[in-house]
């Protein structure tokens, strides 16, 4: 278990786990069960995604400039989220 955690696998494992949860998420968004449409299931996945792949990139040697490059695209598409949920909020305080 140690070898799992102290190389690549255990982070490959979780980011495949996150592409299913994706994927699970947007057909029961389709089938009218989930009510977070597609594009907000991927604002809500993307930063951790590329956190983990910083993280990954980190144990197999890449860069720095690969992980830095990883860093702000969590960082760019976290603060695109936020501003979708305050736009939605703005929004839902203006029709009350």
């Amino acid at each position: 278990m140690t070898e799992l955690f102290a190389s690549v696998h255990a982070i490959e494992l979780v980011l495949v786990l996150i592409g299913l949860e994706a994927i699970g998420l947007i057909l029961l968004w389709r089938m009218g069960r989930c009510p977070l449409p597609p594009l907000a299931t991927l604002l809500i996945l993307a930063p951790g995604t590329c956190l983990l792949l910083a993280s990954h990139a980190v144990l197999a040697g890449a860069a720095w400039s690969t992980v830095s490059l990883l860093f702000l695209v969590a960082l760019v598409i976290h603060l695109i989220d936020l501003r979708q949920r305050w736009q939605e909020r703005a929004r839902r305080n203006a029709a009350e």
